[in-house]
């Protein structure tokens, strides 16, 4: 580790916007591993939401009084007036009734809500008091929830039907018999009888508010809620810069996804008759299920592979390719509780008590799993994916602040450089297997046809020639999706229901891969011989979490 920087100015602006940060979200606290909070929920009121917006104004106003003195503080100022000002403008949207409350089948409330708990340690009787009193405070939060979402509806601005309807279904999952929150009663089966006891009634409570909500999603909001999907360019192009921290031209990105998609089913065309000459892509993919070479059949099988693979690859390419700390050679794979198809990853908690985490959230009855769809994943969740990512960053702790470090997420940055990472691996032989090479091309064919329906759809552009031009619908969607990925229908169906509801999110995958590829063709073309990658890889890595522009402007030494 290099020689300590002076903790500055502007250092203590990040440090004290993120500390406010965690203080006001308990979720927050418990995802970054910080103890104190994990009895208590968030505060989902619209209260709570005009504070987000007022600490980020807050802060935004600190920093015009302040100046960097050296080129880690220049890039903290760039990041954090560009992370703050499109919170705001994301919030104010939503306090002036432009934008609703978000509700969506991917990443709001109703589903933060249930999945902190798996975050939270279960060691002692002290932490399981904790999941008791945040399980008991499900209701409140939820109430407060409700009480923003007739916010948004007084303004006559709402989710569309189809994520109400997602939404609704979901919770009624949780409040099931067969709630994923059984896991936590199996969790505490060596605890004391009294523990076993509060927990089972909190358990019930956390239930019972799921279904009410769900009950309020279907009876209240259903009715007034818009059929529409699209949510119009004006909003697209504030939700596609959240993700980015980037304002993209959306009429050639979208040319641009179609272009792409079209390379990658060439591609896929070709490895299907490596793998079975004279098949579609799909037979050979058929073929592949089929081969027992790459099956698994339990959860427990999927979950010691994912474990070897990921230990394999950080073995491998520490040393070789980067230089991976210490505590970041530890990453835990786990089956998620939820049950939602999603694979996921979290960070290690800043002093690295609670390693980083590979989840996989398997469905419902899903007992069978193909090797050859989902090693490039691994790479993807792992190394050199988003735990090293992670892990290198909050590893910085002589050159970055905390914000920086632990703060500081960009979708279209941090899930960018994990495409990058799948397209690295195969360029160091990892993914040569054809089988293997599948699997990172069907994942790649999915990440390029969201760009194509994500902004299609929402900014309301003219639908592919093959499915007959004209309006964007979501049967056009559909028939795309089905078209060039290979996912069981009811998982394509969540997919596309996510795209619907979560607009620009999507497409920063892909989006945010190619600034990384055009970064590092841009800095090779521009060094010369003296271009290293390993070198690349330790400075870009070195930022921590950026929004695409800064990122692009740090990288070329452009601020």
């Amino acid at each position: 580790m290099s020689s300590q920087r002076e903790f500055t100015a502007i250092d203590r602006i990040a440090e004290d916007y993120l500390e406010a940060q965690v203080a006001a979200s308990p979720v927050t606290s418990t995802y970054l591993g910080v103890d104190g909070a994990d009895h208590l929920l968030d505060d989902y009121s619209m209260a709570g939401v005009q504070a987000k917006r007022d600490l980020a104004a807050t802060t935004l106003d600190r920093l015009a009084d302040a100046s960097p003195v050296d080129e880690v503080d220049r890039v903290t100022v760039a990041a954090m007036r560009e992370r703050l000002g499109v919170t705001i403008d994301s919030v104010d949207r939503v306090l002036a009734g432009q934008d609703p409350v978000a509700l969506n089948v991917l990443d709001s409330t109703a589903q933060e809500v249930r999945d902190v708990f798996d975050l939270m340690a279960t060691d002692t009787p002290e932490q399981w008091a904790s999941i008791i009193a945040r399980l008991q405070a499900v209701p409140a939060a939820l109430d407060q929830h409700v009480e923003s979402l007739r916010f948004s509806a007084g303004h006559g601005v709402f989710a569309a039907k189809r994520q109400v309807r997602g939404v609704a279904a979901q919770c009624v999952d949780q409040a099931s018999e067969d709630s994923p929150f059984k896991v936590l009663i199996d969790g505490a089966s060596e605890q004391d009888a009294s523990v076993q006891a509060n927990l089972a009634t909190a358990v019930e409570v956390a239930k019972a508010a799921f279904g009410e909500f769900a009950e309020t999603l279907t009876s209240e909001f259903l009715p007034i809620a818009p059929e529409a999907d699209a949510v119009g360019v004006d909003r697209y192009q504030v939700e596609s810069r959240l993700f980015l921290g980037s304002t993209i031209d959306l009429a050639e990105t979208y040319a641009w996804g179609k272009e792409e998609l079209a390379r990658i089913d060439a591609m896929m065309r070709e490895t299907a008759e490596q793998i079975k000459p004279g098949a579609s892509v799909k037979e050979a993919i058929a073929a592949l299920n089929s081969d027992e070479r790459y099956q698994l059949h339990s959860t427990e099988e999927l979950q010691q592979w994912m474990q070897v693979k990921a230990d394999e690859a950080i073995a491998e390419l520490n040393g070789s390719h980067f230089d991976i700390p210490e505590p970041v050679r530890t990453i835990e794979c786990r089956i998620a509780p939820s049950q939602t198809g999603i694979i996921y990853y979290t960070p290690p908690s800043e002093d690295f008590s609670r390693p980083g985490s590979m989840w996989w959230s398997v469905p419902k009855g899903v007992t069978t799993f193909h090797t050859w769809a989902e090693l490039t994943t691994v790479y993807h969740e792992g190394v050199p994916g988003h735990h090293l990512q992670f892990g290198q960053t909050a590893y910085r702790t002589e050159l970055l602040n905390r914000w920086r470090r632990s703060g500081a997420w960009v979708s279209g940055h941090g899930e960018g450089w994990a495409l990058y990472s799948e397209w690295l691996m195969a360029d160091l032989g990892y993914l040569d297997d054809p089988g293997d090479r599948m699997g990172l091309l069907d994942a790649q064919a999915l990440r390029a046809v969201r760009v194509v329906i994500d902004i299609g759809v929402h900014c309301g552009f003219e639908a592919p020639d093959e499915v007959g031009g004209g309006d964007f619908t979501y049967d056009k969607a559909w028939q795309i999706l089905d078209t060039y990925t290979n996912m069981e229908e009811k998982q394509a169906r969540f997919e596309l229901d996510r795209y619907m509801g979560y607009p620009g999110q999507a497409p920063s995958y892909k989006i945010g891969e190619r600034l990384w590829l055009e970064l590092r063709d841009e800095l090779r073309a521009k060094q010369g011989d003296s271009f290293d990658l390993k070198a690349f890889h330790r400075s870009a890595l070195d930022l921590g979490g950026l929004g695409l522009d800064t990122l692009r402007a740090a990288v070329l030494g452009q601020i």
